[in-house]
C-alpha cells in the first residue's frame, strides 16, 4: 500500500522525502495522487534511460533543471501498489506516498527552504508572515543531514504552537543530499552573490547536504504532493521577509492576478556589524548596497488561478508571465544564511548604506536596537588659489620629463609628487635638481620594505604628505599621460568651469601610437606623436581605462591608481562624478569603476592621451627596465600591439604648444635643469645603442618596426578582444594584408594562433 501520514492532523507535522537509491540512481520521490504516479529524479540522471515497468503507462516525460519528472497512470496494479523502475541498470522498487493536498487547501502558504538557519530564525520568519501577510501555512524544506537537528525541531514545534493564526505548518526533512554536488557550504562567502574578492576566495570541500539547492525539482514535487489545492504559495526562504509595501498581501494580489502570479523582486540586505557575542538576527540587518545589480528572484503563485500546465521553478513559474506592475519586494537577510565574524567578509562595506525602512522595522517589529553606521561628514575646502597635485611613479624616465612638468604645469598644475625607484639613467638626478628649485617633490618609491607593488606602496605613502592633504584636486597619473583640455582655452581653469560642481572627472585614455617613428630623440611628444586609436573603440581592454581628476573631500580614504578608492558609503550621494564630457557616471562605478564603457565614455572636455610606447628605439628601454606598477612583467610584442594605435590622426593637443614651449624654455634657462636633462637623453641614448647590440634586442627591435607591425596598428578596431589577449602571431597574413580602411571583423578563440 502507499505510504500514508496518520490521520491526527495538528498545526505543526512532519513528513520526510521519502527518498530511494539503487546504486547511483536516486529517486527524490514517488508520490500517488489518484490514479497518477509521479516520479522525480535527482538532477543528472540519464532521464533517457528510464524505464518503466509494466504496471505503468507513461503519460509525461520532461526534465526540470536537468532531473528527470515522469508522470504515469497505474494498469495492472492496484492504488499503493510498489512500482518498478529501471534507470541505466540499476533497479527500483519503489513505495508511492499519497499526496496530501488537503493539508494546504484554501491557505495562503509560504514555502522555504532552511539551510542551517536557526529555529528562532524560523519562528520569527513564521510571526512576521502571519502579522503583515496573511500567511496561515507554510511548507519548509529541512535540508539538514538526518539526525544533526532533533534540538531545532523541537524548538520549532513548541514555539509554533504559541503562534496565533497558524494552520499548518509542515517541515519536510531531506533524507538525501539536495545541493550542488561540487560546491562548499551554501554558508560560506564563496557562494554569496556581490562578496568582495568572491572569485580568490577558496572555501572548504563540497558538500552536497548544505551547498547552494542543486535539486531545483523540489519545488514541482511539493507541488504534486502537499500544495496543489493552497489558495496561493509565495516561494522565498526562511531568511526573506516579504515588504510591507502598502499594495495588499501577496497571496491575495495572486489569487486576484489574470496571470495568476505575481513576480517577487528581492534585495540583499545586511548588518553594519553584530554585537560581539551574539548571532545576527533580523533585526541587526538594516543596510543594503547603493549599487546592487539585479534583484534575487522568486515568486507567489495561486495554483488554481495559474492553470496545471505551469512549472514551478525555483526562480520563475514557467507557463505564466506576470505583467510589469506584477511585481512585489522582499528584502534577503544575508547574515542569517551567511553567518560570519564579519560582514565585509558577505558585502564590501563600502557599499552599504542604511535604509531608512529595515531601521524603522529593526525597531518597530524585531524590538531590536541595532549596530548603526558611525556617521561621516566632507571635509572643507582651503577657500584660497586652486592648489592640484599629481602623484606619480616613474623609473628611467629621464628624457620624457621636463615637458611632462612643464604641460602640466602649464595647464594649472601646481604640485607634483614623484616616487622613484631603481633609476640608472639620471631621473633621480633631474628630479633632485626640481626639487632644489620648488618645482617638484621627489621620494624614493619604499615598496621594497612592503608586500605591495611600486605603485600602490608610493600612493599609501603620498596620503601622508602635507601636498596631499592640502590639495584642492588630485589625480594619480604616469609620465606617458597628458591631460588634453577641450574646454574653453586648454586649461584646468577651463575644465573646472565647464563641469560645474563636479567634483569627480574619469579623464578616458586615448592610446597613442608611435606614428611609424622609429628613432628616439629629444624632441616633443604631443608634437611628434600625433596617431592613435578612434575614439570609439572598445578593445583592447586597456583602450578606455580613465584616471580620475578628484576634489580633496574625504569622500574616499585612500588614492587609487584609477581613482580614489575606500569609499565612505554614508557620502555617496554627495559624489558628483562625471565624464570626460561632462555626463554623469553611473553608481555602479563609484566603488571599482576604472575603465569607460559605450555609455560612460567621453572626450568633448578632455582627454588622457596615453603615449605608451614612444618610438621603437624608447618601447626598448621600457621594456628592459620592466614596469613600475608590475615589476614582474614583460613588456613585450604583446604589450606594443595593444598599445601602439595609428589608425587616426589627432592634433588637438597641440594648441597647446605654444605655451608648453614658452613653459619649457624657461626650464630648460636653468643650467642645472638643462645640464641634467641633457645627461637622461644621453644615458636614454646609450641604453638604447647597448640593447640594439645584442642578438634579442636587434631581432625585437626589427620586428616592431617591420612592416607586419605597422600594419596591425592601425587595424585594432577590426579585431575582437581574444586577439589580443593571444598576442599579434594570432593574426593571419591574409588579414594583415588587407586595407585597414576597408570594414572587416577578424577574432580567435582564446590561445590560438595563426598557422
Amino acid at each position: 500500500m502507499a505510504k500514508r501520514q496518520s490521520d491526527t492532523v495538528g498545526v505543526f507535522l512532519q513528513r520526510r522525502l521519502e527518498a530511494q537509491a539503487s546504486g547511483d540512481i536516486t529517486l527524490l520521490n514517488c508520490v500517488e495522487a489518484g490514479s497518477e504516479v509521479m516520479l522525480f529524479f535527482k538532477a543528472h540522471t540519464p532521464q533517457d534511460d528510464i524505464r518503466l515497468g509494466a504496471e505503468l503507462e507513461e503519460v509525461e516525460r520532461k526534465s526540470i533543471g536537468e532531473a528527470p519528472f515522469l508522470r504515469a497512470r497505474r494498469m495492472n496494479s492496484a492504488a499503493g501498489d510498489p512500482v518498478q523502475v529501471r534507470v541505466s541498470g540499476a533497479d527500483i522498487k519503489a513505495t508511492p506516498v499519497a499526496a496530501e493536498p488537503a493539508l494546504f487547501e484554501g491557505m495562503n502558504t509560504g514555502l522555504a527552504v532552511r539551510n542551517g538557519e536557526t529555529a528562532e530564525v524560523v519562528l520569527d520568519w513564521l510571526n512576521y508572515h502571519i502579522r503583515h501577510h496573511a500567511m496561515d501555512g507554510a511548507l519548509i524544506v529541512n535540508r539538514a543531514k538526518p539526525g544533526t537537528d532533533k534540538k531545532f525541531l523541537r524548538k520549532l514545534e513548541e514555539g509554533a504552537a504559541k503562534l496565533g493564526g497558524l494552520k499548518r505548518f509542515v517541515v519536510l526533512d531531506a533524507d538525501v543530499a539536495l545541493g550542488q554536488p561540487d560546491l562548499p557550504p551554501e554558508a560560506h562567502p564563496y557562494n554569496v552573490v556581490g562578496a568582495p574578492g568572491k572569485d580568490r576566495m577558496k572555501g572548504p570541500g563540497p558538500d552536497a547536504w548544505s551547498a547552494p539547492l542543486g535539486d531545483v525539482l523540489i519545488y514541482e514535487l511539493v507541488r504534486a504532493r502537499f500544495l496543489s489545492a493552497a489558495r496561493a504559495v509565495a516561494n522565498i526562504d526562511v531568511f526573506d521577509l516579504l515588504a510591507r509595501d502598502g499594495r495588499g498581501n501577496v497571496f491575495d494580489r495572486a489569487v486576484n492576478s489574470a496571470t495568476g502570479c505575481i513576480a517577487l523582486e528581492g534585495v540583499q540586505c545586511y548588518p553594519w556589524r553584530v554585537r560581539k557575542g551574539d548571532a545576527a538576527g533580523f533585526g541587526d540587518h538594516i543596510c543594503v548596497p547603493f549599487d546592487a545589480a539585479g534583484a534575487r528572484k522568486r515568486w507567489c503563485v495561486a495554483p488554481k488561478v495559474a492553470g496545471e500546465n505551469t512549472v514551478w521553478r525555483l526562480v520563475r513559474v514557467v507557463g505564466t508571465s506576470p505583467g510589469p506592475d506584477e511585481v512585489a519586494g522582499f528584502h534577503r537577510y544575508m547574515a542569517l544564511r551567511h553567518p560570519t565574524g564579519s560582514v565585509s567578509k558577505i558585502v564590501p562595506k563600502t557599499s552599504l548604506i542604511e535604509s531608512e525602512t529595515l531601521l524603522a522595522e529593526a525597531r518597530e517589529l524585531f524590538g531590536h536596537d541595532p549596530v548603526r553606521m558611525p556617521e561621516e561628514k566632507m571635509e572643507k575646502t582651503s577657500g584660497g588659489p586652486v592648489k592640484t597635485t599629481i602623484v606619480t611613479t616613474m623609473k628611467n624616465e629621464g628624457p620624457f620629463i621636463l615637458e611632462w612638468i612643464a604641460y602640466h604645469r602649464m595647464i594649472g598644475v601646481t604640485d607634483f609628487l614623484v616616487y622613484t625607484n631603481d633609476c640608472t639613467d639620471g631621473t633621480d638626478t633631474l628630479l633632485e635638481v626640481l626639487q632644489d628649485k620648488g618645482i617638484v617633490q621627489h621620494r624614493d618609491n619604499p615598496f621594497k620594505n612592503t608586500d605591495l607593488k611600486p605603485q600602490h606602496a608610493a600612493l599609501q605613502a603620498a596620503e601622508k604628505e602635507p601636498s596631499i592633504k592640502k590639495a584642492d584636486w588630485l589625480i594619480c597619473m604616469d609620465v606617458d599621460e597628458f591631460i588634453s583640455i577641450k574646454a574653453g582655452n586648454g586649461y584646468l581653469a577651463d575644465l573646472f568651469k565647464a563641469v560645474g560642481d563636479a567634483n569627480m572627472i574619469a579623464i578616458t585614455w586615448r592610446l597613442f601610437g608611435n606614428s611609424d617613428i622609429h628613432e628616439f630623440r629629444d624632441g616633443l611628444l604631443i608634437e611628434d606623436f600625433t596617431r592613435c586609436a578612434p575614439e570609439l573603440i572598445r578593445k583592447p581592454h586597456q583602450a578606455w581605462g580613465f584616471k580620475t581628476l578628484f576634489r580633496n573631500l574625504g569622500i574616499f580614504k585612500k588614492l587609487g591608481v584609477h581613482r580614489p578608492k575606500g569609499l565612505k558609503p554614508q557620502l555617496w550621494e554627495e559624489i558628483n562624478w562625471v565624464n570626460g564630457s561632462g555626463r554623469a557616471m553611473p553608481p555602479k562605478m563609484y566603488r571599482n569603476g576604472w575603465r569607460s564603457t559605450t555609455s560612460t565614455f567621453g572626450y568633448d572636455l578632455v582627454t588622457l592621451n596615453h603615449y605608451a610606447v614612444r618610438s621603437a628605439e624608447s618601447f626598448l628601454v621600457k621594456r628592459d627596465r620592466g614596469r613600475v606598477n608590475h615589476v614582474d612583467r614583460d613588456q613585450g610584442l604583446a604589450y606594443w600591439f595593444r598599445m601602439n594605435n595609428n589608425a587616426q590622426e589627432d592634433l588637438s593637443i597641440q594648441r597647446m604648444l605654444p605655451p608648453l614651449r614658452a613653459e619649457l624654455d624657461k626650464l630648460m634657462g636653468d643650467p642645472d635643469i638643462r645640464a641634467a636633462h641633457e645627461y637622461s637623453v644621453q644615458m636614454h641614448r646609450q641604453k638604447i645603442d647597448e640593447l640594439k647590440a645584442t642578438k634579442n634586442y636587434a631581432a625585437f627591435y626589427e620586428e616592431l618596426t617591420g612592416r607586419r607591425m605597422q600594419r596591425l596598428s592601425r587595424m585594432h578596431e577590426r579585431f575582437g578582444a581574444n586577439v589580443f589577449l593571444t598576442g599579434p602571431e594570432a593574426v593571419p597574413d591574409e588579414i594583415v594584408d588587407k586595407d585597414p580602411d576597408e570594414p572587416f571583423f577578424f577574432t580567435v578563440d582564446k590561445g590560438e594562433t595563426a598557422h
